[in-house]
């Protein structure tokens, strides 16, 4: 168990499904998760999939108060995602919820299961879109750049407020 409450983000998303509910009901479960209360939750987007032809996301991001490690929070997050349908089937495939711890304070992480900052962060509006929204004063430990400079360094037409 973490002494003191360490702050997170996480990314959120949903293609299969009623995924408006799907989200709202993990960010409920999560509120519910002993040791975990949420700071902020940004709006609702539309996206782009990323890999084979799929629906459009809705995807949103979280900034969580934690009193966990950061592998007892990857774990949650594994149960919440089974909880609510989730299937690892095809790589970057379609999903009815998607968890991604993307930040732990300022730590950099290199584990085979998990890595922090979450590896391809920098490089997805899907993810810095809504993290930017919640998280405008948040430094990345990697770049040492804020959250929303690392959203002008790429394309964001794919990402719509729901």
């Amino acid at each position: 168990m973490v002494r003191t409450a360490a702050k997170t983000a996480i990314a959120l998303g949903s293609n299969i499904g009623n995924s408006l509910a799907i989200l709202t009901g993990a960010l409920e479960t999560l509120a519910q998760t002993s040791g975990i209360t949420i700071q902020a939750q940004s709006r609702w987007y539309r996206t782009k999939a990323i890999g084979p032809t799929q629906p459009d996301y809705l995807n949103g991001c979280a900034i969580l108060s934690v009193q966990i490690s950061p592998q007892a929070l990857l774990a949650q997050l594994l149960i919440i995602e089974q909880k609510f349908g989730r299937v690892r089937q095809e790589h970057w495939g379609p999903r009815t919820l998607d968890l991604d711890l993307l930040l732990y304070d300022d730590l950099i992480l290199q584990q085979p299961n998990l890595q922090i900052p979450h590896p391809r962060m920098a490089e997805r509006a899907f993810v810095l879109v809504p993290l930017a929204e919640i998280a405008p004063d948040w430094i990345d430990p990697i770049s040492q750049k804020l959250i929303p400079d690392l959203l002008l360094e790429i394309n964001t037409n794919d990402v719509h407020l729901l």
